[in-house]
């Protein structure tokens, strides 16, 4: 009798984890781009309440989500900074965006409240230069007459980890910068000339928050929900603006998705006097054909879900979702690269 217990028991403990094991064995796992992984997050939350499926995300920067997805650890990645056609071809991978949203520079300067400073492309190159090292700099001051800025030096802080937030910031930077096109040029990791690193958005702005007279970068999310100083900044326009859902919108009103191969368009320094100067997108990256196509085919229900039901979760933090019209064209796409329905 006693035999026949323990070998029911045995039989219920091993039903137990051969339904764990099947339960998980359709979560989606995917990694990279701290920029998306706010609105993500929300994204995440949703689907698994409308469908009981769960998307495990890390938010580790967009290199190391590119090299996990290399690796063929993760379903997908997700990056800020768009593959190159030829490296798409050579993994046999495919991508399309996901969101767009604003960069911004955070400040953590005593007596300037969020959104007081303001700044042009000229004088925020130079300060990542290292050409302009305190806050009451001639440079500074001319652009701020009614705000009082101490007589501090600037403390430089960057993304440690290869990021795509890196990788927009520092296009910004060569796009109004003769000078830093030259000496430092743009990537997801780049020789700062001064300052010291911290990983992730997270790290960036724990780091900020934690250090007087910093100035940094980071989505604006990040910003808003960590209480960081943020710095308004004139355009190409020459109009000083903040950073906003609106002016997020204004810069990526110039993408033109449907034309744009393999979907590869960087949204900085637009025309357009309500454009946001550092706005950027995120990408999904997907094997075309991948070892579990089960995997795959799950995680394009999720992004499917998200294109329909995020918009609101994504305005919400401040992001823009991804256009109804340009959604078809991606689904579209899905069609050649992965053979969806």
């Amino acid at each position: 009798m006693l035999n026949l217990k323990i070998r029911s028991l045995c039989l219920t403990a091993g039903l137990v984890v051969a339904m764990a094991a099947s339960a998980s064995a359709a979560d989606i796992t995917g990694a990279g781009s701290s920029f998306i992984a706010p609105v993500l997050s929300k994204w995440a939350e949703g689907y698994k309440a409308a469908t009981k499926n769960v998307v495990n995300y890390q938010s580790v920067g967009s290199g190391a989500g590119i090299k996990q997805l290399l690796d063929k650890t993760i379903v997908f990645g997700a990056s800020d900074k768009p593959m190159s056609d030829a490296d798409l071809e050579k993994n046999g991978i495919a991508q399309f965006p996901m969101i767009s949203g604003g960069i911004v520079v955070s400040y953590n300067i005593a007596g300037v409240k969020p959104g007081e400073l303001v700044l042009d492309g000229k004088t925020l190159s130079d300060i990542f230069l290292g050409k302009i090292t305190k806050w009451d700099d001639a440079a500074i001051k001319a652009l701020n007459a009614d705000v009082k800025l101490p007589s501090a030096p600037i403390s430089v802080v960057y993304r440690a980890d290869s990021s795509g937030t890196t990788f927009n910031f520092t296009d910004y930077l060569a796009k109004v910068s003769p000078e830093w096109k030259e000496k430092v040029g743009s990537n997801t990791a780049v020789e700062w000339p001064v300052g010291f690193g911290a990983k992730g958005s997270e790290g960036v702005s724990t780091t900020v928050n934690q250090t007087a007279g910093s100035i940094s970068y980071v989505e604006y999310s990040y910003v808003v929900a960590n209480h960081i100083g943020f710095a308004k900044m004139k355009n190409a326009a020459g109009k000083v603006i903040e950073p906003s859902l609106d002016t997020f919108k204004a810069a990526a009103s110039n993408a033109d998705w449907a034309n744009a191969k393999n979907f590869n368009l960087i949204i900085t320094n637009q025309p357009g006097e309500k454009s946001w100067p550092i706005a950027a997108s995120t990408w999904v990256l997907l094997y075309k054909k991948p070892a579990d196509p089960a995997l795959n085919e799950e995680a394009l229900k999720f992004f499917k879900w998200s294109y329909e039901h995020g918009q609101k979760d994504a305005s919400a933090l401040s992001y823009l979702a991804i256009p109804d019209n340009v959604a078809e064209v991606v689904e579209k796409s899905w069609k050649k690269d992965f053979g969806t329905k």
